[in-house]
């Protein structure tokens, strides 16, 4: 790691020595003129990522997103129940905290499946599926939150059932129309034949006030391919637009047929009225073999972080014959039919980069927290100790430039001079800031006389998450800043595709590279933005694991723009590459 390190920290520490002196800020109204998207809200600098997102097994995922976070809990080898925090939807870093042991000797100690997190009525509840190590003695079971923290206390409420009080799974509750109901996966009897999907009335987020109503057997020929038993299972709620829809699992889990089928409910359709929805003939989402996805299933939906889009997140596996073995959590974007029905599209490989959910990687200040006078923004995620760029969002309409302290883990790393805003724009302004392995703290001291810190974002673009074209590959690596390196390969052709890079204003940007060039001799790379003019940057010869930063400027516009490297003269990793202006 020191070795790979030292490059990186000469070049930047100088850079770094200038910016503590002189960290920038504009102002969007001042900086915009004549650009024809300056207009465009700025919605934070995008990236990609890759599927999985996490680097354990998450079978059975359910994640939302609250107060600038997203939760995730998931099937936790059975035996208790993990929740995980994120500022993304990048687990590998999460913060994560087992919320609840089981007791022994209990009908619910063991067995635990499929827990889904929700907010109900004000308050946090898990609900899952537990036996006594019998599966036929599958329950549903609740979990009530103590706190409105999702990672904090919860107080164990006992098991949700109907009168019946069958072997159910996959419960979880649904508000539609000022009303609540519970949904899950049951037998019919007291044999396991096949799994149905049930619904009915809840009065509370505890308590099942009715009968059950049978709403989907599994009949289809797809939802029997690996049985008996034949599969309903795994529910999980969508809305929008006021529709109500139902997204299931249909097939044998333990299979790679392992599908997502769904219901919709009719516009105005009671939800307990089986009449009133309609069973898609066909899976949403089932494998792919030519995008190595197997099993592709048990989903759950979260919004984006500014809630303009909807996101599936289901697990899969990278095996035909992996079972229930590789299970992790993966995710798309859904788009929308003319008929207000969700598409899910193929399920994506592990080489895709798929562009950030809109919003990610803003980090605003009211999700942040305000104590000893100070603002500071937690959990922000680091795997090395690094340099690494900080773009501060602010408004200073007191009409004259003003100083700012910044603090990283306790300690003052530097001071940005804010230039004055409008008082209806805000301002921008880069630094460099120390992070170390692990999770990390920025603050500020609390606003005074109109000056306003609004959000902060570490606007670094890992390679990994890059695509990859016909001149590289990626690869893990254990000292990288984020997962891993791309690997690019001497010779005429693309190596890497960094689409979705976002600026708030048009101008000249820097652009950063940390890259090592183990080959002896000097190289070049050819850098182009948006399919623009080339620029060739020299690249001089390094050890094998040492990583310099090579730095080019670069016109970029406000809104998107795609980066794409191109045209080595010599093999090069590439860890990231960190935008500042």
């Amino acid at each position: 790691m020191k070795a790979k390190r030292t490059g990186i920290l000469l070049l930047v520490a100088a850079v770094c020595a200038a910016a503590l002196l002189l960290w920038g800020g504009w102002s969007l109204a001042t900086n915009g003129i004549g650009d024809k998207t300056a207009n465009a809200p700025y919605n934070g600098h995008g990236g990609t990522f890759k599927n999985t997102l996490a680097e354990i097994d998450t079978p059975d995922p359910s994640i939302v997103y609250a107060n600038g976070y997203y939760y995730m809990t998931f099937t936790h080898n059975g035996a208790d129940i993990m929740v995980m925090k994120s500022r993304t939807l990048d687990f590998r870093q999460a913060e994560r905290k087992v919320v609840w042991y089981p007791p022994p000797d209990t009908m619910y100690s063991s067995g635990i499946w499929a827990p889904e997190i929700q907010h109900l009525q004000g308050r946090w509840y898990i609900y899952f599926a537990a036996d006594d190590g019998a599966n036929e003695n599958h329950r549903m079971y609740a979990l009530e939150a103590d706190t409105e923290d999702p990672m904090g206390d919860y107080t164990f409420k006992g098991q949700v059932t109907d009168e019946t009080n069958r072997w159910a799974i996959d419960g979880l509750a649904v508000e539609h129309e000022n009303k609540l109901y519970f949904v899950w996966s049951g037998w019919e009897g007291d044999v396991n034949i096949r799994q149905n999907t049930y619904i009915a009335p809840m009065s509370d987020p505890l308590t099942i006030s009715g009968p059950r109503v049978l709403l989907s057997e599994p009949d289809l020929e797809w939802e029997q391919a690996g049985g008996p038993p034949f599969i309903n299972e795994g529910q999980a709620i969508l809305k929008k637009d006021g529709r109500l829809f139902i997204v299931y699992s249909g097939a044998g889990s333990w299979t790679p047929f392992y599908s997502l089928g769904m219901l919709a409910l009719a516009p105005g359709g009671d939800p307990l009225d089986p009449s009133a929805w309609t069973k898609s003939a066909q899976p949403l989402l089932q494998m792919d073999e030519e995008a190595e996805v197997y099993g592709p299933g048990h989903n759950t939906f979260v919004a984006s972080p500014d809630g303009t889009e909807h996101w599936i997140v289901y697990h899969a596996t990278s095996g035909y014959t992996d079972g229930w073995n590789n299970r992790k959590a993966r995710a798309q974007k859904i788009e929308w039919n003319e008929d207000g029905t969700p598409h899910f599209g193929k399920p994506l490989s592990l080489d895709t980069a798929i562009p950030n959910p809109a919003g990610s990687g803003v980090f605003r200040a009211e999700h942040a927290n305000a104590a000893s006078g100070k603002l500071e923004f937690d959990l922000i995620p680091s795997s090395v100790e690094t340099e690494a760029p900080l773009l501060i969002h602010y408004r200073n309409p007191a009409g004259a430039s003003r100083s700012l302290d910044i603090w990283v883990n306790g300690e003052q790393a530097g001071t940005a001079a804010l230039p004055a805003t409008e008082a209806d724009a805000p301002g921008y302004a880069y630094a460099f800031v120390p992070l170390q392995s692990g999770h990390n703290t920025i603050g500020f001291p609390l606003a005074d006389d109109g000056l306003q810190v609004e959000a902060v974002e570490i606007p670094r673009y890992e390679a990994e998450s890059a695509q990859a074209e016909s001149m590289a590959a990626t690869a893990d690596h254990p000292h990288a800043s984020g997962s891993g390196i791309a690997q690019i390969e001497g010779g005429k052709g693309t190596a890497l595709r960094f689409a979705q890079v976002n600026v708030p204003v048009p101008g000249t940007y820097r652009l950063g590279l940390a890259v090592s060039n183990p080959s002896g001799s000097d190289a070049a790379l050819d850098i182009k933005v948006d399919g623009g003019k080339k620029r060739s940057l020299a690249i001089p010869a390094t050890e094998r694991n040492q990583y310099i930063v090579a730095a080019v400027e670069m016109k970029l516009k406000s809104g998107t723009n795609v980066i794409t490297l191109e045209n080595a003269t010599g093999r090069l990793n590439l860890d990231y590459i960190d935008i500042t202006r």
